[in-house]
């Protein structure tokens, strides 16, 4: 019995036991005075299970057919729909015309054994409340998984999902590099513009692991990649996150489309990645966002123009110093500047060797770009010759003078055994001096040479003293 039968069953007692009207019995039941008679003769005439809803234990009314239910459920048991989900799988039955809720078959995948609930540890995390803005904070991350299934080549798919409205782009890569960050923020900024912020891993893309150099720590400066570069020149703040629940956003997305982007491709018989990216482009990414995006708490765009040199930004730049002879190496390709810049002074400074996502060239100085040619691979540059070492003189021993040779007169060329003797006489005079009477000094000198008289001296009227 339910908590409001056993409640009807005291009432009823008391009825039974003239403590209680049915008008009194009714008020306390909630129900009308007729009501509460029909209750009083169903108890009357069959006890306690005379007040047992009578619709307990029969089917309702609004179960599915018998044939639709075997007709679900034999579908379900196609090897292609082996790994859906129940939400997936009333989606893909709502294609066909079949219209089941995702709960109903839940429920009957329960019931036949061909679902188990999963129970997951708990771990505890701190609430992050949404940006308020689109395009205040898009989280990017490449999602590494079998997405063909075998029937194409390996890939990663680079993913990007706005904070504020869970709007997402993607694209298939065959690999998780710089050149596909590049290209996926390219396609995001060329349709939104540019983000106040990203928030990425601590992938080796964009976090420098190498140690600053002299000029960078009294600069205050940290090492950085070339995504982080590229980003700092844009304008937009890149953070690091120190855990993957900390962009959750991107990463729960990811588990969204392991789900359900696998099984779609599957669907449309995809096994390349060009023809992955044309699924994606031409109506997977529009149904997706319409289904999944929500509106922002604020109905303003934060995204920014995008800059005219975005191509020459979303590049590689190394830092080489100008050759004597005018050359430029790096990646083992030598480059000549012409003649025409001689005026800057060039030699021995630095110059910006920008390679460009298309494979072209730039030699950068102070934001100008220099005119150059491209040097043979063979070419090697001519050394300077290298200087003759300095020749040892030898000197040869020289015999001393003798004793009486005039050299050694007054003391001449006597050597500096003999001046430290004739010092030290020097010393030991100076300190041979009569006590004046005085407190040696702190500072440790002798005292003073003039000794203490008691008595003043004796002078005439002219000043001179009387002995």
């Amino acid at each position: 019995m339910s908590r409001k039968e056993r409640n009807r069953l005291t009432i009823m007692v008391g009825v039974k036991a003239l403590k209680l009207t049915l008008v009194a019995a009714a008020g306390l039941m909630g129900v009308c005075y007729r009501q509460s008679k029909r209750i009083w003769q169903r108890y009357q005439a069959a006890g306690d299970a005379g007040l047992v809803h009578r619709l307990r234990g029969q089917p309702s009314v609004r179960r599915k057919p018998a044939a639709l239910r075997a007709q679900v459920l034999a579908r379900y048991a196609e090897e292609r729909y082996a790994d859906f989900g129940p939400t997936l799988m009333a989606e893909q039955l709502l294609k066909e015309k079949l219209v089941v809720d995702h709960e109903t078959l839940r429920r009957w995948l329960l019931a036949e054994g061909k679902r188990t609930v999963r129970q997951r540890k708990q771990v505890h995390r701190q609430w992050r409340e949404r940006k308020p803005c689109f395009g205040a904070m898009v989280q990017l991350d490449g999602s590494h998984h079998d997405w063909l299934e075998g029937r194409g080549p390996k890939c990663v798919l680079m993913v990007m999902v706005d904070d504020a409205t869970n709007r997402m782009r993607a694209r298939f890569f065959a690999e998780e590099t710089t050149r596909a960050s590049y290209d996926v923020l390219e396609g995001w900024v060329g349709k939104h513009g540019l983000p106040g912020s990203l928030y990425v891993d601590r992938d080796s893309i964009y976090r420098c692991e190498g140690q600053p150099s002299i000029a960078d720590q009294l600069a205050g400066k940290l090492p950085q990649t070339q995504f982080g570069r590229a980003m700092e020149q844009l304008g937009v703040a890149l953070i690091l996150a120190n855990s993957p629940q900390a962009k959750g956003r991107v990463e729960r997305m990811n588990g969204v489309l392991q789900d359900r982007l696998v099984k779609e491709l599957r669907l449309a018989g995809i096994n390349d990645l060009e023809s992955a990216n044309r699924f994606l482009e031409g109506k997977y990414l529009r149904q997706f966002n319409r289904r999944f995006a929500r509106a922002a708490a604020s109905p303003l765009d934060v995204h920014r123009a995008v800059p005219r040199n975005l191509n020459e930004v979303l590049s590689w730049e190394e830092e080489r110093v100008v050759q004597g002879d005018w050359t430029v190496a790096c990646e083992g390709q030598r480059y000549q500047l012409n003649r025409q810049h001689e005026a800057l002074n060039l030699v021995r400074r630095k110059v910006i060797v920008r390679t460009l996502r298309n494979g072209a060239v730039q030699l950068v100085y102070r934001g100008q770009q220099l005119q150059w040619r491209a040097l043979p691979q063979g070419t090697v540059r001519k050394e300077s010759p290298a200087k003759q070492a300095r020749k040892v003189r030898t000197t040869t021993a020289v015999k001393p003078p003798a004793q009486n040779h005039p050299w050694r007169r007054m003391g001449i060329g006597v050597g500096r055994r003999f001046w430290n003797g004739i010092k030290a006489q020097r010393r030991a005079a100076r300190l041979e001096v009569r006590d004046s009477g005085r407190p040696a000094l702190r500072s440790g000198l002798p005292p003073s040479r003039t000794s203490r008289r008691t008595e003043p001296r004796k002078t005439n009227h002219q000043g001179d003293i009387l002995s």
